[in-house]
């Protein structure tokens, strides 16, 4: 027989491991020294102010903690509990088919204990089966219930979200149309210091968390506490009807722009590029979002009332009340301490009858009969619920205020993309604004057309401390329209123990690497490790190109760790079965590779080195069985052909 089987299993298993396409890698900025505004608040800048707990503020605040925890923010995150889950789990309601994958997910309760079986049906027979358990619920139950588990400290989301609104299970969003992540979505800083308080995580990480809180807690909005605590704990108290506490922010004694700056942290949903140095936990309120981070939104011609659910503050900023009062904010109509189930409505109208009654401001110019037909209701006219064009199966209050006409001519179909907008930023350096592009290109829209706007904003900012910036945005851009050289042209300028920030360093590795030049990515991929120590995709690469250059004990080494760390981490569970079959042991190779094809049974490299094992141990049927649900799932991978052609032979 030729050696077809054999040349392809060690050709393919050089080949790069491509990276998740939802990876948050948005690169912090080299070098700000932007001045901040002074500010009164005694814990916006003081970095010696500590965040003491929302069971901390309680202990003073009782009445407010408790209706806090009854809004959405208090609801926010939890513990995956019956009492928590707003789900339904009958029969009838609680199985979900992914018909681009062919998968099944049934959501499930084991006593007290919340799991999801994945599985995969051939006729009557059960071909896959996967449980694994939930140990969070993210949500309110106002909209969704989404879910995330914890494996050995690394969080990721699980494939199936409940819809409270529709009452009803399907695939959580972003995993729809084929684009099914499974089991592997991390669940990254970005993600967790929104829908979360602030956890403690491992920084050298993507995904790592030592703990995490159950809920947005009291210092979201009003900064870290420890000072304000400090003075109550030494008999210092004010009289805040006669001065501010200036020892803790009362976002109400804000300006109008810094109010909407603490609900815009989290309320402006979009595309958050980090200023130089800066982190997702470094906005204090008190502060401007744009000290911290940059929030593009893209811009359409045509179709106004698409809208994302969380991009409250982008809505509210196109409103002419907005824009002509100067004094809106979100506090305006919102108590964040009450649940907006328990706001009486007229509270809402009331705010909108503040400005529109009386005086010179526009009143109602509907008759009094369409006006009866809607309770005389101004948020039912000009706010209505809308559906988002990123969550499924979800209506929210559309805040762009905006009249109305009964007969809606709104053009409901987008008809062209004018840009990136930055909302909390006039003036966004060019940099800054490439990043953004760039940062849109890699999450949404794969369009070349992103990549050449990038560029064109990177060759608009000059001077020297402009090209030192510049190199790692011009890598990163030639590295997306896979000029591989290019890339490498750029990062000849650059040490790699000089290098801080991650992707960079993997970047310029895999460039070397697409390039067939595995010897001068091993730096870069080590370098991208020694910065995130606890990125195991990093750290699987760093082992790939280890295999490539035939190092098989250091490749071993790496991909151990990678396992001892995330035992499900499909790719590495892959190579280390094909390092054991090379070293002939055939029980090590073969776990290694049952437990991959257990974690995916579609992975193209497993299903390959699975047809080797099965070849060199006398099992052709089986070879063949597994080459042939290659081709089944990837039609595409000319080297399984070939294979097949030779176990036909």
């Amino acid at each position: 027989m030729r050696n077809t089987i054999r040349n392809t299993l060690f050709i393919l298993a050089l080949l790069a491991v491509t990276m998740p396409a939802f990876f948050c890698n948005t690169p912090a900025k080299e070098g700000s020294d932007e001045p901040h505004e002074a500010s009164l608040w005694k814990n916006v800048y003081d970095t010696s102010a500590q965040y003491v707990g929302m069971q901390t503020c309680r202990t003073c605040h009782e009445p407010v903690y408790q209706t806090f925890i009854q809004t959405g923010m208090g609801q926010s995150f939890g513990l995956a509990t019956k009492e928590k889950s707003a789900a339904d789990f009958s029969p009838a309601h609680a199985l979900v088919y992914d018909t681009a994958l062919d998968y099944y997910y049934k959501p499930y309760w084991d006593r007290d204990t919340f799991y999801i079986m994945e599985f995969r049906l051939d006729g009557r027979d059960t071909t896959h089966k996967r449980i694994q358990k939930v140990n969070y619920v993210v949500g309110s139950g106002q909209h969704t219930n989404s879910h995330i588990f914890n494996n050995n400290g690394y969080f990721f989301q699980a494939p199936i979200t409940f819809y409270t609104q529709k009452h009803r299970w399907d695939l959580a969003p972003g995993f729809e149309k084929g684009a099914s992540s499974r089991f592997q979505r991390l669940i990254q800083i970005e993600c967790m210091s929104c829908h979360n308080g602030y956890p403690d995580f491992v920084n050298n990480s993507e995904n790592k968390f030592v703990s995490v809180k159950t809920g947005i807690d009291c210092e979201r909005c009003h900064g870290p506490g420890s000072l304000h605590v400090l003075d109550r704990q030494n008999n210092r108290p004010v009289d805040t009807s006669k001065t501010p506490d200036y020892t803790i922010v009362n976002p109400r004694r804000l300006s109008t722009e810094l109010q909407n700056n603490v609900c815009q942290r989290c309320h402006l949903q979009g595309i958050a590029v980090l200023n130089d140095n800066k982190t997702f936990f470094d906005f204090r309120p008190g502060m401007k979002l744009a000290e911290v981070m940059n929030v593009f939104m893209p811009e359409y011609e045509g179709a106004q009332d698409k809208m994302i659910m969380a991009s409250h503050v982008e809505r509210m900023k196109k409103s002419q009340c907005y824009l002509q009062s100067g004094k809106m904010s979100c506090i305006n109509c919102h108590d964040p301490h009450v649940s907006v189930k328990s706001t009486p409505r007229i509270k809402y109208l009331n705010a909108c009858q503040s400005c529109h009654s009386g005086g010179g401001q526009k009143q109602c110019t509907e008759t009094m009969q369409a006006r009866a037909a809607k309770n005389n209701d101004c948020v039912t006219c000009h706010m209505p619920h809308n559906g988002s064009i990123d969550i499924p199966h979800v209506a929210v209050t559309d805040h762009y205020i905006r009249k109305r006409p009964i007969a809606d001519t709104t053009v409901k179909k987008i008809t062209a993309f004018f840009g990136l907008k930055c909302f909390n930023n006039d003036r966004p350096d060019a940099i800054t604004t490439a990043r953004g592009y760039m940062e849109f290109y890699e999450r949404y829209a794969q369009s070349k057309g992103l990549l050449d706007s990038a560029l064109l904003y990177l060759n608009k900012q000059s001077g020297i401390e402009a090209s030192k910036k510049q190199n790692r945005d011009f890598i990163r851009a030639y590295y997306l329209l896979h000029d591989y050289q290019k890339a490498i042209d750029y990062a000849r300028a650059l040490n790699p123990a000089s290098v801080n920030d991650a992707w960079t360093a993997y970047r310029v590795g895999e460039c070397y690497y697409q390039l067939e030049q595995p010897d001068s990515a091993l730096g870069w991929y080590r370098r991208a490790t020694e910065i995130w120590k606890y990125s195991m995709d990093f750290q699987n690469k760093y082992g790939t190109c280890l295999l490539a250059l035939n190092r098989l004990s250091d490749a071993l080494s790496v991909f151990n760790f990678v396992v001892a760390e995330n035992p499900d981490h499909i790719s590495a569970n892959t190579n280390l079965g094909f390092i054991y079959m090379q070293q002939g042991n055939n029980a090590m190779a073969y776990g290694y590779m049952q437990r991959a094809n257990h974690l995916d049974p579609d992975y193209e490299q497993n299903l390959i080195n699975l047809a080797v094992w099965y070849h060199n141990n006398q099992q052709p049927d089986k070879a063949r069985k597994s080459i042939e649900h290659l081709l089944k799932k990837h039609p595409g991978n000319e080297r399984a052909k070939a294979m097949l052609q030779d176990l036909a032979r």
